[in-house]
């Protein structure tokens, strides 16, 4: 009667262990990699999208009033000022999240809330 009773004991304790070991896992790095690279290509988007859309706006204005260097110089500098300013602000994002992320698994009340939450 006891062996039944133990079998289960010993496979809920299996599957705890098990559990606790895919926790401490390190993330693949492969993963890891694609994510860094698409935060790249949206920073350079966002850039060139600013430069693009100023350099649009400049060229009507100037083919509009017949002043054709003076508003494509200056709004494609605005342009790339926008732009800048907008890979800097999701540079930032990123780089709260991550801290954000890193602060979470680092905290001691980590594995505490995990438990509190299955049940155990």
């Amino acid at each position: 009667m006891g062996d039944p009773d133990q079998a289960e004991r010993l496979a809920r304790l299996e599957d705890r262990i098990n559990q606790l070991k895919a926790k401490d896992a390190p993330a693949p790095h492969q993963g890891n990699h694609y994510s860094q690279a698409q935060h790249a290509w949206r920073m350079v988007i966002e850039l060139v999208a600013g430069l693009l859309i100023g350099f649009g706006m400049g060229y009507g204005l100037d083919v509009l009033l017949g002043t054709m260097p003076l508003f494509l110089v200056i709004f494609t500098m605005l342009g790339l000022a926008a732009g800048i300013k907008t890979m800097m602000r999701s540079a930032a994002e990123i780089q709260h999240r991550n801290l954000a992320e890193e602060a979470d698994a680092d905290s001691p009340d980590a594995g505490n809330e995990k438990r509190t939450k299955d049940g155990d």
